[in-house]
């Protein structure tokens, strides 16, 4: 074997050995990992303040985004609270994640009503909605389901919809579906795997 030889064949060889060592820090997440679909690429929502905004506003952060109401008796008060202890878990990391909740009640959650409701949560997290039509278009770019209930007694109903967490990179890429009962300390583990450099 020249001397030649051996190098090409040591440089390969530490190559090789390099795209290994990537492969091996490839985060194995908790979550459901969604990274290779093709939807839920963004959005264009209002958020509780008036302002319009899509994914491209939050690069650099981690983005958590719940499709709920506020009018939920249980799972979109208990996710959200979950979402923010999530923030609090990461501690100065969680100035990084954004928490979104969208709307699928957009008749009743009026922007006034999601100022008030979204930040008690954690005074970051914004509301954010569209009118009945660019909801629905929404939900379904998302692969969402919702259906509002027939109203009962004073008009009241209740609105039928998927719990879970979708979570996005620091370059807007859908990467995670998170479970509605992952636990705090599992959600903050894949969301640290999120903020750190690939």
């Amino acid at each position: 074997m020249t001397r030649m030889t051996r190098r090409v064949l040591l440089a390969g060889c530490a190559a090789l050995l390099a795209g290994c060592s990537r492969g091996q820090r490839q985060p194995v997440f908790l979550a459901i990992d969604i990274t290779s679909v093709d939807w839920g690429r963004d959005f264009r929502l209002t958020d509780h303040h008036g302002r319009v905004r899509t994914l491209a506003d939050f690069r650099g952060k981690v983005v958590m985004l719940f499709f709920g109401y506020t009018h939920c008796p249980d799972m979109c008060p208990t996710t959200l609270a979950r979402m923010a202890a999530v923030v609090e878990h990461l501690g100065p990391q969680g100035q990084r994640v954004q928490g979104l909740f969208v709307t699928v009640d957009p008749q009743r959650d009026t922007p006034e009503l999601l100022a008030h409701y979204v930040p008690a949560f954690h005074a970051s997290f914004l509301g954010l909605r569209g009118d009945a039509a660019v909801t629905a278009e929404t939900a379904k770019d998302f692969k969402v389901f919702y259906q509002a209930q027939k109203p009962g007694a004073g008009d009241h109903y209740t609105v039928d919809h998927m719990g879970g967490i979708f979570a996005f990179d620091p370059t807007g890429r859908l990467r995670l579906y998170i479970r509605p009962d992952a636990p705090v300390e599992a959600i903050a583990q894949d969301l640290q795997a999120l903020l750190e450099p690939a």
